[in-house]
């Protein structure tokens, strides 16, 4: 039986001109995973980085807000209108992602949604034309 809803599992990601990190949570994203999220970041991509944000909730929670005011020697935000999904390429990576590597994809629970979705980026990642890829993502967001 199919008993489940895509809302069961949440993603984070950024994405560099070379590369892209990403996390899979089950249920909603809170404060905790987005603080979480930007200190592996911060350990995975040397040197400053600028963030471009939606206008999500959870980009303008109390306590991301906080955090981020500590973080501005090598973190800088910028806010992308609000509703404005398609200038965030990340949202093109995860429309690739579904489309592509989980179409017709039906788990039978979250567990194995969580696993074969975090092996599907995975294997988008050590795609030789990654890069073009990564670049048509931002191309499609009109960002350069």
């Amino acid at each position: 039986t199919f008993n489940f809803n895509w809302k069961s599992l949440s993603a984070i990601a950024g994405l560099t001109w070379r590369d892209f990190y990403f996390q899979l949570h089950e249920g909603a994203i809170k404060s905790p995973q987005v603080i979480g999220f930007l200190q592996a970041l911060h350990r995975q991509v040397p040197g400053k980085v600028l963030l471009l944000w939606d206008g999500a909730p959870i980009h303008r929670s109390r306590v991301v807000s906080a955090y981020l005011q500590t973080q501005t020697h090598w973190l800088h935000v910028e806010r992308l209108p609000a509703y404005a999904t398609e200038l965030n390429p990340v949202e093109y990576l995860w429309a690739y992602w579904k489309k592509t590597e989980l179409a017709n994809f039906c788990p039978k629970n979250i567990w194995e949604l969580s696993h074969i979705a975090s092996q599907a980026l995975k294997r988008i990642r050590r795609r030789k034309r990654r890069p073009q890829l990564i670049t048509a993502f931002f191309a499609q967001a009109e960002l350069f």
